[in-house]
């Protein structure tokens, strides 16, 4: 193995000089831990650039979808945000919530002010809810429930992804780092037992390049270590972020597009709709053809 690849970590002389002495296990073992490192610098670069953009445009979306008052107005306007996971969330729901309205959609003919009792505060449901007469029942609602609930866990797998790359460099790395420490001790002591010389010049070369192997394990272990506890941490906040926006976001679209009226005003707003009076001019049509036939 070339020992220019590891110029910038072996740039001390003592570092040079151990892994000059380190036999070919442990340069075996330090080769696979620099193909580690480079696996694990690749997700910490990759993860902090997702978990940045991740943020900041779910500070943005938040503003936005807060400052509306119809839940879908975003959906409709086609303003994207791209990166944030509570959008993606949101668009999923956006999109199950009209294709429930399209193909099941129930028609609200008699849509009232429910006022409560005088004196009471709050008690007028909200002007906009009132205004849409073209709903979904409490059953298609389901369907937009499970769609937002696919989403949710869909983007913590997404956040979620590559963290077992770091989590194993941060349990393995020590651990392959001692296993080329102890081969090259025991390779030192093998060769110092068949050379019957067990002088302080003949095991320090021996043991300094079995050392080097955990020193590179816990330079690959280090870093990871905290970017895995800052990432674990970013990503449970931007979790319990997203299940709350969820919560938040299947009441807005439960109290104005879900027919909640009670089962007793349905069945009266569909027999007034099937037992409609027929107008009067009609009426007597009808009485002047029936006695005409007579």
């Amino acid at each position: 193995m070339n020992p220019e690849l590891f110029t910038p970590i072996f740039a001390s002389g003592a570092l040079r000089f151990a892994f000059e002495k380190a036999t070919t296990e442990g340069k075996i073992t330090i080769g696979c831990l620099f193909i580690v490192s480079v696996f694990s610098w690749t997700v910490m670069i990759s993860k902090a650039r997702q978990l940045m953009r991740a943020r900041k445009m779910a500070k943005k979306f938040f503003e936005a979808y807060r400052a509306t008052r119809d839940p879908l107005e975003i959906a409709r306007n086609g303003t994207e945000f791209d990166g944030a996971p509570a959008y993606e969330l949101y668009y999923e729901g956006a999109e199950e919530l009209d294709y429930q309205l399209k193909n099941n959609p129930v028609k609200v003919v008699r849509v009232q002010s429910v006022h409560g009792p005088a004196g009471a505060t709050g008690a007028e449901t909200d002007h906009l809810a009132r205004q849409i007469t073209t709903k979904i029942s409490a059953s298609s609602f389901e369907s937009v429930k499970v769609a937002l609930e696919r989403a949710a866990s869909a983007q913590a797998l997404s956040l979620e992804k590559g963290m077992i790359v770091l989590s194993t460099a941060v349990a393995g790395g020590p651990f392959i780092g001692l296993l080329g420490t102890v081969w090259g001790v025991m390779e030192t002591f093998s060769g110092i037992a068949k050379a019957a010389s067990a002088s302080l010049t003949a095991m320090a070369p021996g043991v300094a390049g079995a050392l080097i192997a955990t020193v590179v394990g816990l330079f690959v272990a280090i870093p990871a270590m905290f970017a895995y506890n800052y990432m674990v941490t970013t990503i449970r906040a931007i979790t319990q972020e997203l299940d709350a926006f969820s919560s938040e976001y299947a009441t807005a679209l439960e109290h104005k597009y879900v027919d909640n009226r009670p089962l007793a005003e349905e069945l009266r707003d569909a027999l007034q709709g099937v037992l409609k009076p027929q107008p009067p001019a009609e009426i007597s049509e009808n009485w002047a053809a029936e006695a005409l036939k007579s």
